[in-house]
């Protein structure tokens, strides 16, 4: 039988209320309080903070306080990732960025979501979709990633978009639904 962490990272339905998942989001939440109090002349503390936080992380990711999600290991980032302020990652499911990728402030990834059947969602039962980011991105500002979305390398993802399908690579793409406006030159 399945654990419901095996089935959250799965794409199943499970219970968020799991002992062993309460356990990891609270360890989360408590690295993530010491990131966003941390000062700016405290580099190496929150280096070793997001190293905890964030173990499959690559070389330079800085997380520019405050900064949200609620596993933090779910998270696989390549190198020299940088996420602006206020940054929301609801890593469910898993969250792989590719390198020298650039969030602007506000960026929210959702992997989390719930049933469309009223039924199933009044069980209380969640799941969530693996989202996948590229190479070489720029994600806008207020740009919202939604669940099951894969964004191709080197596309550019305008700011308070709301990304619902998935985007190719060398785009730049904008709007709400987020549409690709037109193909850019490498």
């Amino acid at each position: 039988m399945k654990s419901e962490k095996e089935k959250m990272l799965s794409g199943e339905l499970y219970n968020a209320s799991d002992d062993e998942l309460s356990k990891e989001r609270l360890k989360a939440r408590l690295l993530i309080k010491e990131l966003n109090d941390s000062r700016e002349d405290e580099e190496s503390k929150r280096l070793g903070i997001i190293k905890e936080l964030i173990p499959t992380s690559g070389d330079n990711l800085w997380l520019e306080p405050p900064f949200y999600c609620d596993y933090g290991i779910n998270m696989i980032i390549g190198d020299n990732v940088f996420f602006n302020f206020n940054c929301v990652v609801l890593d469910v499911a898993h969250v792989k960025i590719g390198d020298r990728t650039k969030m602007g402030p506000n960026v929210q990834i959702y992997t989390a979501t719930h049933p469309m059947n009223y039924k199933e969602r009044a069980s209380g039962l969640e799941l969530g979709k693996a989202i996948t980011i590229g190479n070489d991105l720029w994600i806008g500002g207020a740009a919202i990633i939604c669940p099951g979305v894969t964004i191709g390398d080197r596309t550019v993802i305008g700011s308070g978009s709301v990304v619902t399908k998935d985007i190719p690579s060398d785009v730049f793409a904008a709007g709400n639904p987020c549409k690709i406006i037109r193909e850019l030159e490498q």
